[in-house]
């Protein structure tokens, strides 16, 4: 009897385990979806960063959309432009052109400019600091200099200068993002490498006012404004405000009259110095 019920229970699950076996098999051959197996071999040609800057949420994304005709090599700004020629003839594309971008930030007060109006004491970090009214610093604008988008750049793109300014490293930035949404004070912005007319300044005040807080302040005089393109430039609550569509229109010649350098003609590296060593631990 007991050895009935023990062959019994085996054939009924053995049954049951073929029936299950037989649906995920019929299954499995409904649903399936073909994938391209370049994919997999874009996807490890690529750094694996996942930084967003090409666009997409990560290198797998992208190596699909690469095998898809969607994107081309150059978007990638991580990886060497061999390694850009090596994904382009493995699909048998072209390498393509991007117009590279890279983390600027608007602001140009240095400690040696902007003073302080108190002495911070408390959490080393620009987040920390800027939860005490608004920061340390005189403009309540300007940046902090505590290198939180230096911390967060995982690239080794960006350092701190003697007077307190964090520096990009154009050839090293990839345009992730990752400053941007570091900052606190929302000073970085992702623009063209050939985008050359910069307002170093978010400073709403005034003349005279502008100017006790930080002398590189934009102090809203409109001469640059005057000296541009008509209509390239126009005054926006006490701040020069450039209309990037127009970046071709742009010249150097509207900065010449500014009275502060707030308005800047940028080629390269944005701020001078060396690294100072501070801020660089992640």
């Amino acid at each position: 009897m007991t050895t009935g019920v023990l062959v019994s229970s085996a054939l009924i699950l053995g049954g049951v385990g073929t029936l299950f076996a037989l649906v995920i098999a019929v299954a499995q051959r409904r649903f399936y979806v073909w994938e391209d197996p370049r994919i997999e071999a874009v996807a490890g040609m690529l750094p694996g960063a996942n930084c967003g800057a090409c666009g997409q949420v990560g290198c797998r994304p992208f190596a699909e959309h690469l095998v898809a005709g969607d994107t081309e090599p150059a978007t990638c700004t991580v990886i060497s432009a061999d390694e850009r020629e090596d994904l382009a003839a493995y699909l048998g594309v072209a390498v393509g052109s991007a117009n590279r971008r890279v983390a600027r930030l608007l602001c140009a007060g240095g400690c040696d400019v902007a003073p302080a109006r108190a002495e911070y004491i408390g959490l080393q970090t620009c987040r920390a600091a800027a939860a005490v009214a608004g920061g340390a610093k005189a403009c309540s604008w300007g940046c902090l200099g505590l290198a939180d988008c230096v911390r967060s750049c995982a690239f080794d793109a960006m350092f701190m200068n003697p007077v307190g300014l964090p520096v990009v490293i154009p050839d090293l930035c990839t345009a992730c993002g990752d400053c941007v949404d570091a900052c606190p004070k929302d000073l970085y912005t992702l623009m063209p490498e050939t985008q050359n007319l910069i307002v170093q300044c978010r400073n709403l005040l005034e003349g005279g006012e502008a100017e006790a807080v930080c002398t590189v302040a934009c102090t809203a005089c409109g001469k640059c404004a005057l000296d541009a393109s008509p209509g390239l430039i126009e005054m926006r609550q006490g701040l020069a405000v450039i209309d990037y569509a127009r970046n071709n229109e742009a010249t150097v010649g509207a900065t010449a009259r500014c009275p502060t350098g707030a308005i800047a003609w940028v080629t390269g590296q944005q701020f001078g110095g060396q690294a100072t060593g501070e801020g660089t631990s992640r």
